[in-house]
C-alpha cells in the first residue's frame, strides 16, 4: 500500500454550461501571460517600448502554436493517420500534443515578422523573453498532469505519480513523474538565465542560446525516462537526439557570438526614451543625443554663439592691445585707425609710427 504519491486528477475538463473549461489550455494561456508579462519587464529594462513584446508576441504564440502542433504530429502521424484513428484528431489541440522544438522553431518566424515591423533586433528581443519562456514550460508541463500522459516508469517513490487511466493503452498504476521534473528543471533553468544575464550582460542572443542550452540537458534525461511510445533511432529516443543536436548548436552559437559581438546592445528599440518610454525622437535631435553633428536644438546654437564669441573676443584682445599701443597719451585716435586686420584703414606714416614710439 502506497502511504504518499501524487494524484491524477479524475477528469482534466470541466464544463461552464456548454463551455467545456480544459486543465490543458489554461495552463498555456497562464504561461504565455507569464512570459509576456516578464518579457515587458526585461525589455523596458533593457531600454524598449512596454508593450512591443506583446506587440511581437501576437505574431510568435499564433506561430508556435502551430509549430508545436505540427512537430507532435509528424512525429507520432500514427495516432492520427494509422487504421482505425480519425485524422480529424490532428487539429484537436485542446487534448495536447505540443512539440517544443516546433513551437520555438516556428515560433522564432512569427517572432522574426513581428520584429522585422517593428525595426528591433529579434536577438535582443528573444533574450528578454527567454527566462518568461522557460517559465511558460514550466506551467505548461502541468497540462500533461491533468491529461494524466508524459509519465515515466514505474516506481514506489514517495512521490510517484498515481495514474488511474486506462485510455490510449495507458496502464493503472505509480510511475515517475517526470512533467513535474521538467516543470521544476525549467524554473531552475529561468533562474540560471536571469542570474547569469545580470551577470555577465548577455546580449545578442546568448541569453536565449543559453535557455535553449540548459533546457535541453533537462530534456535529455528526463526524455530519457518516459514510456510513452516514441521513436527510436540506435536506442535512444527522437526527442533524445533532437536535445542533443539543438544543444550543440546552442553551445556553438553562444562561443562564436561572444568572439564576433562581445557584449550587449546599447540600443534594443531605435526611437525608445533612456528609461523605454515616450518618444526618443527628441533624444535624436540634440536633446541629449551627444552627436554635435545633428545636433540643432537651443542648445546647439548656444554653443555655437560661444564658440563664435571666444574667437572674437580673442580677436578682438589682439586687436584692442594694438589699438591702444598705437593711439599714445591722448587716446583719441578714431576707430579706422585701429582695426585689427588693417582692412580698410590707411597704413600709418613713418612720422606718426615715430611719434607713437616716442609716446
Amino acid at each position: 500500500m502506497e502511504l504518499a504519491y501524487i494524484p491524477s486528477p479524475s477528469r482534466g475538463v470541466l464544463h461552464l454550461g456548454p463551455i467545456p473549461l480544459r486543465g490543458y489550455a489554461f495552463c498555456i494561456i497562464i504561461g504565455v501571460f507569464v512570459a509576456v508579462w516578464l518579457g515587458n519587464k526585461r525589455w523596458v529594462a533593457r531600454g524598449g517600448r512596454p508593450g512591443t513584446v506583446a506587440d511581437i508576441a501576437v505574431w510568435a504564440v499564433p506561430f508556435g502554436l502551430v509549430g508545436g502542433r505540427l512537430y507532435h504530429v509528424i512525429t507520432d502521424y500514427e495516432l492520427y493517420f494509422s487504421e482505425g484513428r480519425d485524422w480529424v484528431d490532428a487539429f484537436k489541440i485542446w487534448e495536447g500534443g505540443l512539440g517544443i522544438w516546433g513551437a520555438i522553431a516556428l515560433g522564432a518566424v512569427g517572432a522574426w515578422i513581428g520584429c522585422r515591423r517593428r525595426g528591433i533586433p529579434l536577438p535582443a528581443w528573444a533574450d528578454a523573453l527567454a527566462p518568461g519562456i522557460v517559465f511558460a514550460q514550466a506551467i505548461g508541463r502541468w497540462g500533461n498532469w491533468f491529461n494524466q500522459e508524459l509519465y515515466g516508469r514505474e516506481t514506489s517513490l514517495p512521490w510517484a505519480l498515481h495514474i488511474t487511466s486506462s485510455t490510449d493503452g495507458r496502464v493503472p498504476g505509480y510511475y515517475h513523474p517526470t512533467f513535474l521534473y521538467e516543470s521544476l528543471w525549467c524554473v531552475g533553468v529561468g533562474f540560471l538565465v536571469i542570474w547569469a544575464d545580470r551577470r555577465f550582460k548577455l546580449g545578442h542572443g546568448r541569453a536565449f542560446a543559453l535557455y535553449v542550452a540548459a533546457y535541453c540537458v533537462g530534456r535529455g534525461w528526463i526524455e530519457y525516462m518516459r514510456v510513452d511510445d516514441a521513436h527510436h533511432f540506435l536506442g535512444l529516443r527522437l526527442n533524445d537526439w533532437t536535445a542533443m543536436v539543438v544543444f550543440v548548436l546552442a553551445v556553438v552559437y553562444i562561443v562564436l557570438s561572444a568572439r564576433l559581438r562581445p557584449g550587449r546592445e546599447e540600443v534594443v528599440e531605435p526611437g525608445a526614451g533612456p528609461d523605454g518610454s515616450g518618444d526618443g525622437d527628441g533624444d535624436a535631435k540634440g536633446d541629449g543625443a551627444g552627436d554635435g553633428d545633428d545636433a540643432t536644438g537651443p542648445e546647439a546654437v548656444d554653443l555655437g554663439k560661444k564658440a563664435d564669441g571666444g574667437t572674437s573676443e580673442s580677436s578682438g584682445g589682439k586687436a584692442a592691445g594694438k589699438s591702444e599701443e598705437s593711439t599714445g597719451t591722448s587716446g583719441s585716435a578714431k576707430p579706422d585707425e585701429g582695426t585689427a586686420d588693417g582692412a580698410g584703414a590707411a597704413p600709418a606714416t613713418k612720422d606718426e609710427a615715430g611719434s607713437a614710439k616716442k609716446s
